[in-house]
């Protein structure tokens, strides 16, 4: 919410943007023949800016992070249990999920994680991680993806979003890397996830429980209970806890379980049906996030080919573009069928195929018959691989 009032006090007519996004929020809820129906697919792209080993998070840490949004999104959390009877009746799978991109802007496979290292040590909530020209990462484009910037963001910050309907060089989601997922550098008591769930619950127009106020402020959501002030509440997570705006007979306690408090990670556990259709408003006709339903993020494109021919250590015939073959991303589990023409000397050629921590996956060689053609099925996990073939007398494949 602090981030919402920085654009705020940058860009007056934010205010206003945020006035009609409420105005449709509410014409949605008036209506309820306007409903989306069915679950909602979002395409995200992680861009990890890293200026150590440390922050440069890895693959199955971000995995891990997309595993917790879908599993938070969709009640399907293995703590969704914990919710106190007297707030289960209202808590809510929000039809709605997310994917690791595999289609990129241009049209071409992706694993939907960028990694850009920068000489930035620390972010502030400024954006400066948003672009390039400031030591971090520009953005793909919104009306696509959900951008996800995972950094060192200064001033113990876990992390911050921008509401819909702000510009869309700077939409987005940003989280400390001390604060990603579940596994490698998360860190207790934040260390389920749930930072991202939080701040994209943000990103698709969800108020803090408290309003940001004092009992007399709203978050616009009828089955939240209203709250003074935030709940910083940690293990054993014990019910009830504070009633901070106690009306009296018939007054609930905060809901600290909600995403949208700001409790340690082990004592969040819901969203509501309330804020389920507030999030999905957006995604109505004329929904500030109703472009995201026709997506390709996350749809599917022809595998890469590259073809080459080597001669004494240059290429020749060469297929896929300048001195060298530029890498071939593999998305999902996509099936490789490598080809290898044969010179006369076979028993001099051997080949191999490593993943991007240096593990080889598949070889081959040495091979018998002059002239053969060699083909070679095999299936790759999504990631980036580096193909080596070597010639051990030292004169190419000719």
């Amino acid at each position: 919410m602090e981030h919402m009032q920085l654009e705020e006090l940058l860009d007056p007519s934010r205010a206003l943007k945020l006035q009609e996004i409420e105005e449709h929020a509410k014409q949605y809820l008036a209506n309820p023949e306007r409903a989306v129906n069915g679950v909602i697919t979002i395409p995200v792209v992680v861009h990890v800016v890293y200026n150590t080993t440390a922050e440069n998070v890895s693959d199955a840490q971000i995995q891990s992070q997309i595993t917790v949004l879908n599993e938070d999104f969709r009640r399907l959390n293995a703590d969704a249990s914990n919710t106190p009877s007297l707030f289960a009746s209202v808590a809510a799978d929000a039809e709605i999920q997310f994917c690791l991109a595999s289609v990129d802007p241009s049209g071409n496979p992706t694993n939907g994680i960028t990694r850009t290292p920068t000489s930035v040590t620390a972010f502030s909530t400024n954006d400066n991680v948003k672009f390039n020209s400031s030591g971090g990462k520009n953005a793909w484009p919104a009306g696509s993806y959900l951008n996800l910037w995972v950094c060192d963001i200064s001033g113990g910050i876990l992390g911050y979003a921008q509401f819909p309907g702000g510009a869309a060089a700077t939409d987005g989601v940003v989280i400390d890397y001390a604060y990603f997922g579940t596994i490698g550098t998360a860190t207790a008591p934040f260390n389920l996830g749930r930072t991202a769930t939080h701040e994209v619950g943000h990103w698709l127009n969800l108020r803090h429980i408290w309003g940001d106020g004092n009992c007399s402020v709203d978050d616009f959501v009828s089955d939240t209970p209203t709250a003074g002030a935030p709940n910083y509440t940690g293990a054993p997570c014990t019910f009830p806890g504070p009633n901070s705006c106690n009306s009296g007979a018939g007054d609930q306690p905060d809901m600290f379980q909600n995403y949208m408090d700001y409790s340690d990670d082990g004592c969040m556990n819901l969203y509501t049906q309330g804020q389920k259709t507030r999030m999905r408003a957006l995604f109505d006709t004329g929904g500030a996030r109703a472009s995201l339903l026709t997506s390709n993020g996350c749809g599917t494109v022809s595998p890469p080919t590259c073809s080459d021919g080597i001669q004494n250590g240059d290429e020749t015939g060469v297929d896929c573009g300048g001195s060298s073959c530029p890498a071939c991303v593999c998305t999902n589990a996509s099936p490789v069928t490598l080809t290898l023409v044969l010179d006369n000397y076979p028993s001099e050629t051997t080949w191999n195929i490593k993943n991007s921590g240096g593990t080889t996956v598949a070889s081959g060689g040495p091979y018998s018959t002059a002239g053969a053609t060699v083909t070679v099925p095999t299936t790759l996990a999504a990631g980036n691989y580096t193909f080596t073939i070597n010639d051990s007398y030292g004169d190419g494949i000719c």
